[in-house]
């Protein structure tokens, strides 16, 4: 679970490692290097990259040849995200042309989908109704169930501009069917106006963190650490000031690292588990 666009520093050794098995070393690697966690591992050996380097990056940036419909919609949200880093492309140069003057955001993050439509998916009439990511806009919820194509057609026409140099049709695809089929009801499992986490079932995504989520989180959630200017960022942390986002990454898994996700399941799992990260030490 990673804060929304915080610069993130690497503070530790390759130690941490070697104790975890040979798949959560390439997904905790992958992360570490990548995003620069603090108090987490730094990178793998020369070995490691070397052996599991190009396998991790087809996970992380491939398809599978036969991709399954959990698959798509959870790729399309990670495009949703940042698609850039999903995709592996260049990141956008400029602010967005469509984004608004009065926004307080520039740059590159102008260009993601959450940005203007929140994680929450409701834009203006949810959690960026207010705040420094406000831009007036409104969110996608009213997508829901609209032809793919008709969305997909959306996302190429002006006011988005996504060329097919930054994502290609098959990609927009994804997108598209994240859109109509992929989306949650965020405002019957996170407050909007406390944040507070009202669903889920902690003891049930106990279960689900230690046996999945742990191999790279740790048992109490503070393997990996994303802190800045001294201040701890563990998943409990997260969980607890940006729920929305985090169940997000539950569902789709953070873009550009090798982190499992809990698309294929119940929604309820992943819900437990968002409400178990929220139980774990937030410093």
């Amino acid at each position: 679970m990673i804060p929304d666009g915080n610069a993130l520093h690497i503070t530790e050794g390759v130690r941490n490692m070697r104790k975890l098995s040979a798949a959560a070393r390439v997904a905790g690697a992958v992360i570490a290097v990548t995003l620069g966690f603090s108090g987490g591992p730094t990178q793998a050996d020369d070995d490691d990259h070397d052996e599991d380097g190009a396998e991790a990056q087809e996970f992380i940036h491939g398809a599978p040849a036969t991709p399954s419909d959990p698959w798509l919609l959870a790729a399309g949200g990670r495009i949703y995200d940042n698609w850039w880093e999903a995709l592996d492309r260049e990141e956008p140069e400029g602010t967005h042309p469509s984004y608004p003057a009065t926004g307080e955001q520039s740059g590159p993050d102008t260009w993601r989908c959450k940005e203007c439509h929140g994680w929450d998916y409701r834009g203006a009439g949810g959690v960026y109704r207010k705040g420094s990511h406000y831009t007036g806009i409104k969110g996608i919820e009213g997508a829901i169930g609209k032809p793919e194509a008709e969305i997909a057609a959306l996302l190429r026409a002006p006011l988005h501009g996504y060329t097919p140099e930054m994502i290609e049709d098959d990609e927009l695809a994804r997108i598209a069917a994240f859109v109509s089929r992929g989306q949650v009801d965020m405002s019957t499992i996170v407050d909007g106006e406390t944040r507070a986490i009202i669903a889920g079932d902690p003891d049930r995504g106990r279960g689900i963190f230690q046996t999945v989520c742990a191999a790279c989180h740790g048992f109490d959630g503070r393997f990996l650490d994303w802190g800045d200017d001294g201040e701890h960022a563990y998943v409990g942390t997260e969980a607890t000031t940006v729920p929305d986002e985090v169940l997000n990454k539950i569902l789709n898994a953070h873009t550009g690292v090798a982190m499992v996700n809990l698309r294929a399941f119940p929604l309820d799992a992943a819900v437990d588990v968002l409400s178990y990260t929220a139980t774990l030490p937030a410093e």
